[in-house]
């Protein structure tokens, strides 16, 4: 599966394009394969996203901000868990893949 990162090359908040570059940054880093859906280009898109992120992570009010974060069709997270598993050192694991060194051991 391919990591999906949910984006709005359009949006006027700092905070979330800092947050977006900060995903992809790291993800090609890690030369982590990765594809960028814009949701300000595709209502289709922007639905889905919408459509497949839990409940439970959805927040009280409002839509969902991006950068979301899927593997596939499997929602990993938004940017605070992406953050919190960068810190904790779990990102391999918050995205659903192996981690770099255990693919690199095996033959």
């Amino acid at each position: 599966m391919v990591i999906r990162v949910f984006l709005a090359s359009s949006s006027g908040f700092v905070a979330i394009k800092k947050k977006q570059q900060d995903v992809v940054r790291f993800l090609e880093a890690n030369k982590i394969d990765f594809e960028e859906v814009d949701i300000t280009m595709s209502e289709e898109q922007r639905q889905w996203m919408y459509k497949n992120i839990p409940p439970e992570k959805k927040p009280a009010q409002g839509n969902p901000l991006p950068p979301q974060i899927f593997n596939g069709d499997q929602y990993c997270g938004d940017y605070d868990s992406f953050f919190e598993s960068k810190e904790s050192n779990t990102v391999f694991s918050f995205l659903g893949l192996k981690s770099q060194l255990a693919s690199k051991a095996e033959p």
